[in-house]
């Protein structure tokens, strides 16, 4: 059976060196070997950890807060609640059993999954265990009622591109050969990001995600037309600056370019480039993660939990919610960012831009 790593060889032989996007692509989304289409990948057997993993506290708040944004908007009868890349289905789960006692909310809901991965679809139903509908693309949607959304650790790992300064214009870092040995290299000069002139020096690295674009302008187009928020966490800044392509196995940093299709290949997010491409929905200010719970309550959350813990338990949850919110961990390395339709209020634990 041919590996990914043997067919990429194979292509750049015969067409040349591929974009760090293309070589992303299959790595990622291969139909039979790739790293997201073939297992589950989350988890101390896995090779990462999101929020929701960590602690049920990071799930149980976000869904309060959509609850909260969906009762400011008069409670509409009819919404869709969806997220983008759902996992296991923990979030989602924990967003569930957080919000049940909330008059209508849970009538109101038509709950979507936007996943690929048939492995992690069986998961999500079975964590889930609420009616939901699987969509391989947000595209695919229900069209007309409001959207109520959430992307957690989902922009991260779509396809990038990355572009070096020259004095003057700009050269791209591509997947290459060196002798049979997939390695980096550089284009020739290309016309791109005129605008990052000013801002940037020669040698300095600027990556764009046109997938992350487009799928954010699809989401701020029906926000605007038809209401709802999206909630968008994940780990960069507010503008792309330096090299952030990076692979992760077995909880470790490993060579994005050793093992295609075995390790998880992401990069940061610039969420100014996602806030730009929202319009005409709003778009918040960009919000650390630390922040951003705290404001919601985590807690006054945590130390409710904790009265029924003791020992290893206890020590584990104090430690959660340290990581979670403490600046040196993820309280400020991750951001969020919220869509909203103008006119209407951003969704609790952020500020307007």
């Amino acid at each position: 059976m041919t590996t990914i790593k043997e067919r990429l060889i194979r292509r750049i032989r015969a067409t040349g060196p591929m974009t760090i996007a293309d070589y992303m692509t299959e790595c990622l989304g291969d139909p039979e070997h790739g790293y997201y289409t073939t297992r589950d990948p989350l988890g101390k057997s896995g090779d990462f950890t999101t929020s929701p993993e960590i602690s049920q506290m990071f799930g149980e708040l976000l869904g309060l807060a959509l609850a909260q944004s969906w009762m400011d908007r008069g409670a509409p009868d009819r919404v869709l609640l969806v997220e983008l890349g759902p996992g296991r289905g923990t979030l989602m789960a924990d967003a569930l059993r957080a919000t049940q006692a909330i008059p209508g909310f849970h009538a109101a809901l038509d709950l979507h999954m936007v996943e690929t991965s048939p492995t992690l679809r069986a998961r999500q139903i079975e964590t889930i265990r609420h009616p939901l509908t699987h969509h391989d693309r947000i595209e695919d949607l229900p069209i007309g009622p409001p959207l109520f959304l959430i992307a957690n650790e989902f922009f991260d790992a779509l396809p990038i591109r990355q572009f070096q300064r020259t004095e003057t214009a700009w050269r791209e870092h591509v997947v290459g050969l060196t002798g049979d040995r997939l390695a980096f290299g550089l284009s020739g000069p290309v016309a791109a990001l005129p605008h990052r002139l000013g801002d940037t020096k020669p040698g300095e690295i600027v990556e764009t995600s046109p997938a992350s674009h487009a799928i954010v302008a699809t989401l701020g187009a029906r926000i605007a037309k038809d209401g709802g928020v999206a909630l968008i966490i994940d780990y960069g800044d507010w503008r792309s600056r330096g090299d952030t392509f990076q692979a992760v196995a077995n909880h470790k940093p490993v060579d994005p370019l050793a093992e295609p299709g075995v390790a998880d290949l992401t990069a940061h997010v610039d969420f100014e480039a996602l806030a730009q491409a929202a319009s005409p929905a709003l778009a918040s200010a960009m919000t650390p993660q630390g922040v951003f719970l705290e404001r919601l309550g985590i807690t006054p959350r945590a130390e409710a939990l904790a009265r029924n813990l003791t020992g290893p338990a206890l020590d584990s949850h104090i430690a959660a919610h340290r990581r979670l919110t403490h600046p040196q961990e993820m309280g400020t390395l991750f951001k969020v960012l919220a869509l909203y339709q103008p006119g209407t209020p951003p969704p609790p634990g952020v500020d307007p831009e």
